[in-house]
């Protein structure tokens, strides 16, 4: 019962940018003109727990929706990173390098991953927006 307890606790407390867009992988989208922010949700740093470190090797390389475009390590698990959108990948938040903490402490700020320019805005209107995707994790 505490473990439930606890679990619904945590999705009550997690944080959903209604500004942001969704994928079923559990990025996030912020789109600005014609460049989308992307990194991994709240509920997403949560399950994997404590970030060590993150790999984009993708700079200036085209990827497709639903690629992987980098890998997040945590203490205990690897995950791949899918583009929740088709585009060029612009950069990547060097910051991350030296605190890849930061997707666990601010993943919606300081923790982006990497930027990416829209070669289909249209695919946008396939992810999730904050409601859909609170529906989608179960919180």
């Amino acid at each position: 019962m505490l473990i439930f307890a606890i679990e619904l606790l945590n999705k009550e407390i997690m944080n959903f940018p209604a500004d942001l867009k969704y994928s079923k992988e559990h990025e996030w989208v912020r789109v600005e003109g014609n460049t989308a922010t992307v990194g991994i949700s709240d509920f997403a740093q949560k399950e994997l727990g404590d970030i060590v470190y993150v790999e984009i090797d993708t700079i200036g390389k085209s990827v497709a929706q639903n690629s992987v475009f980098g890998t997040v390590e945590a203490v205990k698990t690897v995950s791949d990173l899918f583009a929740p959108v088709s585009g060029k990948v612009l950069e990547k938040n060097a910051g991350l390098d030296a605190q890849p903490e930061l997707v666990n402490t601010d993943a919606y700020g300081e923790g982006w991953m990497v930027k990416i320019e829209l070669s289909n805005p249209g695919e946008l209107d396939g992810l999730m927006d904050a409601e859909t995707y609170k529906t989608h994790i179960g919180a």
